[in-house]
């Protein structure tokens, strides 16, 4: 039999291990003995409970109103039965009929210990909601529980019932963690589960990149210096946007530290990931040509109806503009939300000189840029949507993506990114060379891209 001192001394244990204080942990004891006696005795019971910790017992009272006719036997009782227990009860009052706790048997007793334990689990999930809820975007640290297909679990060097994750897209595939390895991350979303709130933890995001300056950078953490926007492909190359609240800071050198001691800290984080910080601007153009760094660019013209830039650099400065693989024109663009088209100043001349360069241009040579996505022979309708989604239209779109970059959207699987990119070289065995050297005829394209 499960005496109250028996209940008592697990309550005193759970409060230990759940942190909870005695006035709440009473509360659920309460709740979890109505559920008892609600099994006991029916749903509508009522009853009055002192819990006595000191002497290490429960007293249970039973409260029955006295009726002329039973409708509900949980809460009621007739006069005749009421007179057993004293004959000057009436109808209308109230018969005490203590309840030994023993009398429960050991399923009650179960009853009420589960609905103190489902309590507990669910103000532990309320406590971790409320927690992190507002914490999306920090840094957090714990270590590596496991490895499932590879997802991270990850268990929080506080908050160690909290279930955290750290899924394969969010991860920087350069990296390899196991298991019992410390692991710092940023919060980037919290998700609602069947079981309660989950945290979704990333070092692939721009946030994990804003994150780390914020813990290096003071006048960050001040509020002085912001991170107006990120682009990032992992593991390669990274650009940010900073902007200074006070004229007096330098946001981009508050950024770098004294001999770039606070970039090369970030830059070490992220496994010799290259950074490029360069200063934020409200003006497009402005903002365009300091995104293009490190290559210096000569001229930019601005379309604010389709939010497209035209930029034009010299010609030793093109491929350095374009980066490896279009890599520096794609964050330059995402970096500005604006879609930026490159030209070599030779191209521009060619094109009207001084004309800004949005006036209707000669019929392109490269036939590529106007293939659309859809028309592709071999791109089924499904993989041609998930390219769509990303901002991927055209051929001249995906020329230049790597395998990496396609394995990044949500829906390609891998033997489906290795069938693109030979597809793509068959696509551009002939003219790729021609295309290179000449800079993509018609401009270099960049697709659309917004900040992280």
């Amino acid at each position: 039999m499960v005496s109250s001192g028996d209940i008592l001394t697990a309550i005193r244990e759970i409060s230990n291990t759940k942190q909870l204080d005695r006035a709440e942990l009473h509360g659920l004891l309460e709740d979890g003995i109505f559920a008892a006696l609600a099994k006991r005795f029916g749903p509508t019971v009522q009853a009055e409970i002192d819990i006595d910790e000191d002497k290490g017992d429960i007293r249970i009272v039973r409260l029955r109103n006295v009726v002329g006719e039973v409708t509900d036997a949980s809460r009621e009782i007739t006069l005749e039965e009421a007179k057993f227990y004293n004959e000057e009860f009436e109808v209308g009052d109230v018969v005490e009929i203590e309840v030994d706790f023993a009398e429960f048997g050991r399923m009650a007793a179960q009853a009420a210990k589960q609905r103190i334990l489902q309590r507990v689990r669910e103000r532990e999930r309320s406590r971790i909601r409320d927690e992190f809820a507002t914490r999306v975007g920090e840094l957090l640290s714990g270590e590596v529980q496991q490895i499932e297909r590879g997802k991270l679990v990850i268990m929080m060097n506080k908050y160690r019932e909290a279930e955290a994750i750290m899924p394969y897209r969010e991860q920087n595939h350069r990296e390899h963690f196991h298991q019992g390895e410390p692991i710092r991350a940023v919060l980037k979303r919290v998700e609602e589960t069947p079981k309660g709130p989950r945290l979704i933890f990333s070092r692939a995001d721009g946030l994990f990149v804003k994150a780390l300056f914020k813990l290096e950078v003071p006048e960050i953490q001040q509020g002085i210096v912001e991170i107006r926007a990120v682009a990032r492909e992992v593991g390669f190359r990274s650009k940010i946007a900073v902007f200074s609240r006070d004229d007096s800071v330098d946001p981009v050198g508050a950024c770098v530290g004294l001999k770039g001691s606070r970039v090369q800290a970030v830059v070490n984080e992220l496994g010799g990931e290259r950074i490029d910080i360069v200063p934020w601007s409200a003006d497009p153009e402005r903002f365009a040509k300091m995104a293009l760094a490190p290559a210096r660019v000569a001229r930019v013209f601005s379309d604010s109806a389709a939010k497209t830039i035209q930029a034009v650099v010299d010609e030793d400065q093109l491929s350095l503009a374009i980066g490896k693989n279009g890599q520096n024109v794609r964050l330059a663009s995402e970096l500005t939300a604006w879609k930026i088209d490159l030209y070599s100043s030779r191209e521009w001349l060619e094109r009207g000189g001084e004309t800004p360069l949005f006036a209707p241009l000669p019929e392109e040579t490269d036939s590529a840029a106007d293939v659309s996505l859809s028309e592709i022979e071999g791109l089924g309708p499904a993989t041609v949507a998930v390219l769509e989604d990303a901002g991927y239209r055209t051929l001249n779109d995906i020329i230049d993506l790597e395998r990496e970059d396609l394995l990044r959207l949500p829906g390609i699987a891998p033997e489906e990114a290795d069938r693109i990119m030979t597809m793509l070289d068959e696509l551009t065995e002939d003219g790729g060379e021609e295309s290179a050297a000449a800079g993509g005829s018609g401009g270099t394209k960049a697709s659309d891209g917004s900040p992280s």
